[in-house]
């Protein structure tokens, strides 16, 4: 895959965690670490908009609600819009 060098102002906490990230082996570089947070973040995207077009809209809080009990994953925090995921 092609890449390509740019520059992004990153919260210093999460910078911090990354680098913690990378130190204990979870990615072998900062770049990687970012590159396959983009990569969750756009199959994400792709995912709400795949359910928005079987919904015919933003899928209900409930349902998302339910599918993330069934894939176990962590709780939406209360702040954000009910069409993340």
């Amino acid at each position: 895959m092609r890449t390509e060098r740019v520059t992004v102002s990153l919260p210093a906490e999460l910078l911090a965690e990354a680098r913690t990230a990378v130190g204990r082996g979870a990615a072998p570089s900062i770049s990687a670490y970012i590159a396959e947070a983009v990569s969750a973040r756009q199959l994400r995207d792709r995912s709400l908009a795949t359910l928005a077009d079987l919904y015919g809209g933003p899928p209900p809080p409930a349902e998302l609600e339910h599918a993330r009990e069934t894939l176990r994953l962590l709780p939406q925090p209360r702040s954000s819009s009910p069409s993340t995921v």
